[in-house]
């Protein structure tokens, strides 16, 4: 914390460094907190002077609503990329106990109370940012499963327990950043609960909603049932993001690493989507193909009764005719129902003969859809044995993102000892450059 003490007013190096950031500067009370990288560096407004910047010359400088807005949104830029790339670092399924993910919920919610109106109720004037999340349950149905389990869970009696506990729920369910994105497209709506200048109604609300598509990467496990969360107290810990004098960053291969691992993760579960919709595009059509089967079936059992009554029928046809053989002796005129009787077996005949063809259609029809069926099974079956493949290679890069973060932590303690041990030899070269100097002179 050595940045909270006075300058002097000779130009160092950090003053330098601190007037190149002045793009990236929030304010907190009365110091100003400038990014430097993923950290913070404090120091009195008192102390230096910064030049304006070009991109808010449209605001007053001295407006406190916008520099609490831009204070509130680089806070949030640095709550979710700590967050983040501890959570990577950490290998596993984050808990409610983890320090990054309660500052994380700590910093969203003071975003969304910034501007909330005050709303008169029979105890007294009350905030709260329950309101404006019922909202996304109206503009997107999906969401009516987060709000139904929030007021169905016990001990939450406020609407503020309610709103952070839907916070938690939209995270684990990685739906945080679509909701947020959903409820800041309609001011509209947005204007009953928050004032004109508030941060959700402002393009810093959208800048954060983008940010938090970042958290997609990561795995919660909140259990919320032991946590108060009427009466839990929020108050963001600055000192997670204070430079420490003896802090030393990633390399930039160890950055380039994790974006590719990360990069690898996501084609990995955008592979499985793709997977899952084949899949199940293939089980529709094999639920079709039974439809159709069982169809042709019934057609086939249809064909084989027409076929039975047709033989009755000729069996019929030529017992009549042998008797009217027999009895076309007696008497002449028995000769034009015979001719009759003969026309009418030709073409019984010629029946028969056209629902056998058409059987045989049938017939093949149902084995090329027997043969479809088995192809379509085997195409399932190698699917499913990729899908495999993928989560183990999935596995195997999580383990190697562990590796690399030892790895990491290795390098920079052996660099931490090598400094010391540069500085005891500096020091030793100092005082044999005495003990030198002094023989020189006697």
């Amino acid at each position: 914390m050595s940045d909270l003490t006075p300058q002097s007013e000779t130009p160092t190096p950090t003053t330098d460094k601190i007037t190149q950031a002045a793009r990236e500067t929030i304010y907190l009370c009365n110091f100003r907190v400038s990014v430097d990288g993923e950290w913070l560096c404090l120091r009195e407004l008192n102390d230096i002077s910064l030049t304006p910047d070009p991109e808010l010359d449209h605001e007053d400088p001295k407006d406190p609503i916008a520099i609490e807005r831009l204070n509130l949104m680089n806070m949030a830029k640095l709550s979710i990329k700590g967050l983040i790339e501890s959570a990577l670092n950490l290998g596993r399924t984050l808990d409610s106990d983890y320090a990054p993910l309660q500052q994380f919920f700590v910093v969203m919610e003071h975003c969304l109370k910034h501007g909330l109106k005050s709303k008169k109720t029979f105890l007294g004037q009350n905030k709260s940012f329950w309101g404006p999340l019922e909202l996304v349950e109206k503009l997107t149905p999906e969401a009516g499963e987060i709000t139904a389990s929030v007021k169905d869970l016990p001990g939450l009696r406020t609407p503020l327990g309610r709103g952070r506990a839907w916070l938690r729920l939209a995270l684990m369910q990685k739906k945080l950043s679509d909701y947020m994105k959903t409820i800041i497209n309609r001011k509209d709506l947005l204007s009953e609960f928050y004032e004109p200048n508030a941060l959700m109604m402002e393009e810093e609300g959208a800048v954060i909603a983008g940010l938090l598509v970042g958290l997609n990467v990561i795995d919660a496990n909140l259990c919320m049932k032991g946590e108060d969360l009427d009466s839990q107290v929020v108050v963001i810990d600055f000192s997670m993001y204070l430079k420490d004098g003896g802090h030393s960053s990633k390399s930039a291969e160890g950055d380039g690493q994790i974006t590719a691992i990360l990069d690898q993760k996501n084609y990995v579960e955008e592979l499985n989507r793709h997977l899952s919709a084949s899949v199940n595009n293939l089980q529709a059509k094999v639920d079709a193909l039974e439809k159709s089967n069982t169809k042709l079936t019934e057609e086939l059992a249809v064909a084989n009764n027409r076929i039975i009554t047709l033989q009755e029928d000729v069996e019929r046809v030529k017992e009549e005719s042998s008797f009217q053989q027999e009895s076309r002796k007696a008497s002449s005129a028995d000769g034009q129902v015979l001719g009759e009787t003969r026309k009418q077996l030709r073409e019984e005949t010629q029946l028969r003969l056209d629902v056998e063809r058409e059987l045989e259609v049938q017939i093949g029809m149902k084995q090329e859809m027997e043969l479809s069926m088995k192809m379509l099974e085997k195409d399932i079956c190698e699917k499913q044995d990729a899908l495999v493949e993928l989560r183990q290679q999935l596995e195997d890069l999580r383990a190697i993102n562990q590796q690399l973060s030892h790895k990491s932590q290795s390098a920079d303690l052996s660099s931490k000892q090598k400094s010391e041990a540069i500085a005891r030899l500096e020091e030793k070269i100092s005082q044999m450059s005495g003990t030198v100097n002094q023989l020189e002179n006697r």
